[in-house]
C-alpha cells in the first residue's frame, strides 16, 4: 500500500490506530501456533434453521437427542461471567448463541476466546442445548477465529444512523441495521417474483446490449464511454426499448428484461442515475391489456410477498387493490389545478403564462402538448397518491407510441403513479415505419435546437420497422421505486445498495 493509500486510510471515518494497533495484537496472540486467516472450516448449520428446528423442543429433549451444530458469523455482543463466555453470533439468516463454558476447552483456547471481540468473524462447533434462560444456544467445544476487525463497530445502542455514511460505507449499514437488511431481502423477493410472473405467462426473459452506438428507447441524456477495440464512442443504455422491439420483430412475441439503465440526469429522493427497470413487450396486445396486467401483476405482488394490499407509505395508507383510478391527464391537469379551465388547456399562450409564473423556463421549440406535458408534472405527479392510471398523453412527448385512434392529439400510453411516484409506463407501440422515421427526424430536431434529452434517428430500427413489427404493447416499471412503495423507503437510494455519491476529498 502507499503511503499515500495509508493516509487516505488512516484519516476515514471509524478509524482508531490505538485500537488498530491492540486488534493487530490480538490477532498475533491467537494465530501464534496456527495459520493465520484461516480458510478450512467449514459451517453445516444456518442460524436461522436451528432456531426452526429447535424452537418447541424443550432443554430435556435437546440433552436426549444430542444435536451437533457448525456456524459461522460475524459476533455482535460478547458476555463474560465468571468461567463462562456469551457469543452472540449472526450469520445472514438471523441470529444464534455460543456458549463457552471454561471446562469443556482447553484453558489456553478458553483465554485466546477472551481475546475475541464485537465484530470478529468466527466458526465454532458444539451441542445444541438450552441454557438456563431459555435460550437456544450452542455449547462450543470447537472454536476458530476466522478475521479479526481492525476497526469498532459503532457502539450498539446508537447504531449507525447518518444517513449520508450509510450510504458511503453500506458494508457497514447492512452489519448494524437489521432493518435495512430486510428492505434488500424484500427486494430481491420482489425480483425473483416479478421474474416468475412473467415467464408463467410466456414471456422470454432476454438480454439486451448496454452498450449502444444510438442512445434510444426513452427521452433522457446519456452518459458516454469508449470502445477502444473497435475505436467507437457510445452511449450507456438508456433503456432496451427498441432492441426488445426488434426481438419481437424476428419472432419473440412476449419478452422481458429486468435491466440496468443509465441516465445522466440529477439526483434526488426518487432519481439515481443508474437503476433497474422491468421492461416488456408482447405481441397482439394494446395499452389497455397492459393496464389489466399491471393490475394483476401490482395485486398478485403485494398479497404474494408483503401479504396485504393494504399497506402504508410514509405514513400515510395505500390500497393497492384493483381495479386502479383511471383518468386522462387532461381531467387530471384540471382536477389539480382549479385556476384552469378546458378552454385554457388548448391555449398555447395560457398554458405558457401559467408555468412562467410557476417559474419554469418554456422553451421556444415547446409546443402546447409540451406545456400541458410540464403543467401535469409540476402540479399533478407528486399529489397522485392512490394506484392511478393517467392515460392520453400528448402525442409530441409520446415519440414511440402509437397515436390514437379516437384522437390524433394523444398517444395510446398511459403512466401508472403511487405514492406521489410514477411507477410505470407504458404504451401500445407505434409499428409504422413511416410515423416513426417523422417522429425520429422531428426529436433530432429538437437536439438540434438544444434539447440533451431528445432522441437520435435510429435508421437499423426504422428498417426493423420496414420488416413488419406486429401490432405490440409495451411497458417498463421502475424497479427501484416499486421497492421503495413496499419496503416504506423514503427515498431510492435506501433501496439501492450502492447509490452514486459525490467524493468526500
Amino acid at each position: 500500500m502507499s503511503k499515500d493509500n495509508r493516509k487516505n486510510t488512516q484519516d476515514s471515518p471509524g478509524y482508531d490506530a490505538e485500537f488498530h494497533s491492540t486488534q493487530r495484537k490480538k490477532m498475533e496472540l491467537i494465530w501464534a501456533d496456527s495459520q493465520p486467516y484461516p480458510n478450512s472450516f467449514r459451517r453445516s448449520d444456518w442460524a436461522e434453521e436451528l432456531q426452526r428446528r429447535h424452537g418447541e423442543s424443550s432443554a430435556e429433549q435437546l440433552r436426549a437427542e444430542s444435536d451437533r451444530a457448525s456456524v459461522a458469523g460475524r459476533v455482535m455482543a460478547s458476555r463474560k461471567m465468571g468461567r463462562v463466555m456469551f457469543l452472540d453470533l449472526r450469520d445472514m439468516s438471523g441470529k444464534i448463541q455460543l456458549f463457552i463454558k471454561q471446562n469443556i476447552i482447553t484453558p489456553e483456547q478458553y483465554e485466546k476466546i477472551g481475546l475475541v471481540d464485537v465484530g470478529d468473524i468466527v466458526g465454532a462447533a458444539g451441542s445444541v442445548f438450552r441454557t438456563r434462560t431459555g435460550e437456544l444456544s450452542i455449547e462450543v467445544d470447537e472454536f476458530h477465529l476466522l478475521n479479526k476487525t481492525l476497526r469498532p463497530l459503532p457502539e450498539k445502542f446508537h447504531g449507525l444512523k447518518n444517513r449520508e455514511q450509510r450510504y458511503r460505507r453500506r458494508y457497514l449499514d447492512l452489519v448494524m441495521n437489521e432493518e435495512v437488511r430486510d428492505v434488500f431481502r424484500m427486494r430481491t423477493r420482489i425480483i425473483q417474483f416479478i421474474r416468475e410472473f412473467m415467464t408463467e405467462r410466456q414471456f422470454l426473459e432476454v438480454e439486451t446490449p448496454m452498450m449502444h452506438l444510438i442512445p434510444g428507447g426513452a427521452v433522457a441524456r446519456p452518459f458516454t464511454t469508449h470502445h477502444n477495440a473497435l475505436s467507437l464512442d457510445m452511449y450507456l443504455r438508456i433503456a432496451p426499448e427498441l432492441f426488445l422491439k426488434r426481438l419481437v420483430v424476428g419472432g419473440f412475441e412476449r419478452v422481458f428484461e429486468i435491466n440496468r439503465n443509465f441516465r445522466n440526469e440529477g439526483v434526488s429522493t426518487q432519481h439515481n442515475p443508474e437503476f433497474t427497470m422491468l421492461e416488456f413487450y408482447q405481441a397482439f396486445a394494446d395499452f389497455k391489456d397492459f393496464i389489466a396486467l399491471t393490475e394483476e401483476m401490482f395485486e398478485d405482488l403485494a398479497t404474494s410477498v408483503i401479504g396485504t394490499n393494504n399497506i402504508e407509505y410514509q405514513g400515510k395508507a395505500l390500497n393497492i387493490q384493483p381495479p386502479f383510478r383511471k383518468l386522462s391527464l387532461v381531467d387530471a391537469v384540471l382536477e389539480h389545478n382549479p385556476e384552469l379551465s378546458r378552454v385554457d388547456l388548448r391555449d398555447f399562450d395560457r398554458m405558457a403564462q401559467y408555468l412562467t409564473e410557476m417559474s419554469v423556463n418554456v422553451k421556444p421549440e415547446w409546443k402546447a402538448g409540451k406545456l400541458l406535458f410540464e403543467i401535469f408534472e409540476k402540479t399533478v405527479e407528486a399529489n397522485l397518491w392512490d394506484p392511478t392510471f393517467i392515460i392520453g398523453y400528448p402525442v409530441e412527448v409520446s415519440p414511440l407510441s402509437r397515436v390514437s385512434d379516437d384522437d390524433p392529439s394523444v398517444a395510446d400510453r398511459f403512466e401508472f403513479f403511487a405514492g406521489g411516484m410514477e411507477i410505470a409506463n407504458g404504451f401500445s407501440e407505434l409499428n409504422d415505419s413511416v410515423d416513426q422515421a417523422q417522429r425520429f427526424k422531428d426529436q433530432v430536431a429538437q437536439k438540434d435546437a438544444g434539447d440533451l434529452e431528445a432522441m437520435h434517428y435510429d435508421d437499423d430500427y426504422i428498417q426493423a420497422l420496414e420488416y413488419g413489427l406486429p401490432p405490440t404493447a409495451g411497458e417498463g416499471i421502475g424497479i427501484d421505486r416499486l421497492v421503495m412503495l413496499l419496503t416504506d423507503s423514503a427515498s431510492i437510494r435506501d433501496v439501492v445498495l450502492f447509490p452514486h455519491m459525490r467524493p468526500t476529498d
